[in-house]
Formats: C-alpha cells, structure tokens, sequence
C-alpha cells in the first residue's frame, strides 16, 4: 500500500490501495475535530465530482459528519467551486469536496474548505493531519447526532451568480451565437458548463457530458488529451471548444481551428478582460509558473502582477493581500473575486467568451493577439536530497549577471531577460520540477535540458 497524498489541495488516494474505508473515516472525523476545535458552527457542505463511485465515499463522508455531531448540507453531484460557493453562502463551518481533481478513475479523494470556501491553507492542512495521526476523535451521544438535508439547487446558482456579474455583457455575448463544443469528461460539468452556455445564447455541442462519471480519457484537460475535442470542433465547424476536468475548476479551450488555445492563455485572456475593464491601478495575481504573458497584458492597462507559491489558496492569500481584482494558475484556473476566491472555469468561461465578443472575430485570430510564449516541463526523479541540489543551483545564480531576479518562495525562479526557469521539489515524492518559459518551444527545450545536465551533476 502507498501513502496517501496531503498537500494543501486535500487528501487524494487509489481506491482499492490507500483510499480505504479506514482512511476516508480518518480524515472525514479529523476534519470534523478541526471544525470542532476552532469553535465552529456544526455545518459542513459535501459536494462529489461525479466520477464513479463518488456517492459511496460521499456517503461515507457524510454519515462520519452525522456520527460526529454536525449537520451536513448534501448538494450531490458538483463542480468543487459550486462547493465553495455553498459553504460560504450557507454560512458553514466548512465544507468537503470529493474529488480527484485531473487525476485518473482509479482516483478520489477530500478537498477541504474552510466557512468562507477557500482551501485549508499549509499551517491549516498540517493542523488537520496532526489531529488524523492523532486518532483521538469526538463522536456524538445519541441525542447529539445532526441530520444531512439535500440541495441540490447550486448548480442553478452558481450559473445565476455568474450571469449577475456586473463585468460581463450577457446581451453581447449572446449576439455573437456562439457554437462550442463541450468536453466535460462525463463528470461534475457535464450539465452546469452547458447550461451556463446555453443562457449565454451559445448553440452546444456535448461532447462528453453525460454524466456517468466514466471518463472516455485521461482526464487532465491538456492538449494530448484533447484531440477528440479537436476533432469535433473542426467537424462541426464550432467557434472553439471548451474542457473542464473532472471537478471543473480548470477551463482549457481549442481555437477554431482544432488547436491549443493554451491554458496558459485562458488566465492571460480572464486577466485581459478584467483589467481592461477596471482601470488603472490595479493589480493581478498569479503563481511563480504562470506565464509571462500576464505581465505583458497587465504592462498595457498600467497594472501590477503578483506573484504566490502554486497551488489555490497561495495565489487567494496574495490576491486578499494586495486586493488584486483577477487572478489565477496557468493550468487554466480562473479566479474572480466578485464572485468568490476559487478557481473556476464557469467564471472563466463567461469572462473569456465576453473578451472574445468584444474581440469580433476569430478565437485563432484573437489568440495572435496575445503575447507569444512557450512553456515546457519536466521532472528529475530518485533526487535524494531536493533541498540541498536546489540551494546549490540558487548560490551559482546569484552572481549571473544575466539574472534579472530571483525567488525562494516556491522552489526556486530564476528571471533572465528573455526567459524563466522554476525548480519545485514535491512534497510526496523524491523528485524535482523542472517548468521553463521562452519565447520559443525550442529555446524553452534547449535551456531546460541545460538545467536537466545541471542538476544531474548535482546529484
């Protein structure tokens, strides 16, 4: 059996290996005891991705609540920002989304959510598990024991939400008739994505959106994933498609033509969008991999970019930090605020469709017109000490004049003038990410391999 992992995304398992009964129970009452130790309201919203056998650990979850004193708000099949948006609407003391995120089937897992829907943040994740390992749980008495009530309207009003939005333009999103095909990998967007379309005036095409929870592919919504996306938007002559994974808080789109519009480009279009319509003296945050394109878009409407460790709740800190107005992660996570602090692709959906309807034409030609760059990345395995490799490479950088800046908040970034390298270690495993940005694929390799030899060397 392989350890569970546990990051500030929640805890995430093999069904069938370490994603047993006993571990779903662990967590679930760990959680439960958090709540309980901070003196919350005894109310926690579930919510499950979709995918197969989501309802049996979703029972288990919410059954471990009951026996553990709170009430539990049952919202069924979900999106994990629909999630979110429920335990802070309902005032919950928190709240669980079961989900894998872009992981394969043989997956699942617990996001946790604290009252105001942001994911536990890593001071609160190591609380949680220190409980877990702790295995001193509090059950209720008979008389204790809380009732589960099912709401399963928040698909409605997550869509509701976003269509009052008062930055987008509903009626001129809806004149450009959109045709979009959807490719929701039969999971929690299989029906919210398209019905959010379809009251945006687009014609859709469900590619992949019944519901089942099987996916008809690896799930990770990227590019070699996607061709029969691709395929479908050229043979049914479609404006772009759309792909959600499976907890739809990730948007990637396919152009026209059948091609990668980018994910990186879904958060430089969502940047875009805002900026231009919030004024001067604004700012957006994104994390240290996220490309450099966000600066180019922000440099044009006099705005600042922040920078955060990856994961969600990172960049939600930064951006409540510096009241930034959009933010996000380059794999195609979408934050608006107005709305709430999580990624979302339903947000991200209604601000890129507005600034392709303000754009007029083609989504192939609209994506010339963003700043060109390209991203590649790798990992170096079996890597015994991360750190100490890691520190070695930031000491002989620190004295490259050809070095621009340099951060340690996450891994470590290197800025040159015409690119970027990000080292990351893992959490879980004993290996290092390499992400490497250029203005070429190229050069992005070129200088990537560079660093590969280099960290070799180091080992």
């Amino acid at each position: 059996m392989t350890d569970i992992i546990a990051s500030v995304s929640g805890v995430r398992g093999i069904i069938g290996d370490n994603l047993t009964p006993f571990n779903i129970i662990k967590f679930t009452s760990a959680f439960a005891e958090y709540n309980r130790r901070k003196n919350f309201k005894k109310k926690i919203a579930v919510g499950r991705d979709g995918r197969i056998f989501g309802e049996i650990i979703s029972a288990l979850v919410i059954n471990n609540l009951l026996l553990s004193g709170f009430e539990v708000i049952d919202i069924g099949t979900a999106p994990t920002p629909t999630v979110q948006i429920a335990t802070e609407d309902l005032k919950c003391s928190g709240g669980i989304s079961v989900t894998a995120s872009h992981n394969p089937q043989i997956w699942n897992g617990l996001k946790f959510l604290n009252g105001n829907g942001t994911f536990l943040d890593e001071s609160q994740v190591k609380t949680l598990l220190k409980i877990a390992e702790g295995n001193k749980f509090i059950y209720a008495g008979i008389d204790k024991i809380k009732t589960v009530t099912t709401d399963y309207s928040w698909n409605d009003r997550h869509i509701e939400k976003v269509l009052r939005l008062k930055i987008i333009d509903v009626d001129k999103i809806k004149k450009r008739k959109f045709k979009i095909v959807v490719d929701a990998v039969n999971s929690s967007g299989s029906s919210i994505v398209p019905s959010l379309l379809e009251k945006l005036g687009c014609k859709v095409i469900r590619l992949f959106c019944d519901g089942t929870g099987k996916f008809p592919h690896t799930p990770e919504p990227v590019p070699e994933n996607l061709k029969l996306l691709s395929e479908s938007v050229l043979r049914n002559k479609a404006d772009l498609g759309i792909s959600v994974d499976p907890d739809a808080d990730r948007l990637v789109i396919i152009t026209d033509l059948g091609k990668p519009f980018s994910e990186e480009n879904t958060i430089v279009t969502a940047v875009k969008h805002v900026l231009k319509k919030s004024g001067r003296n604004k700012s957006a945050t994104v994390n240290l991999s996220t490309t450099r394109g966000t600066d180019d878009i922000a440099s044009l409407y006099k705005a600042k970019v922040f920078r955060s460790s990856v994961g969600e709740i990172n960049v939600v800190k930064e951006m409540i930090r510096n009241k930034s107005v959009i933010g996000g992660e380059g794999s195609g996570g979408v934050i608006y605020p107005e709305l709430h602090y999580g990624r979302d692709s339903l947000a991200g959906i209604a601000l890129v469709l507005n600034e392709f309807a303000d754009f007029g034409g083609k989504v192939s030609d609209f994506k010339k017109t963003l700043p060109e760059y390209f991203i590649t990345k790798t990992k170096i395995e079996n890597v015994r000490n991360p750190d100490k490799v890691i520190k070695r490479i930031e000491n002989k950088y620190r004295k490259n004049k050809g070095v621009v800046s340099i951060s340690i908040t996450d891994g470590l970034k290197i800025d040159f003038k015409e690119y970027w390298i990000h080292l990351r270690k893992s959490n879980t495993e004993p290996i290092i990410r390499i992400i490497t940005e250029a203005k070429s694929l190229k050069e992005a390799g070129n200088i990537q391999n560079d660093f590969l030899e280099m960290i070799r060397k180091e080992l």
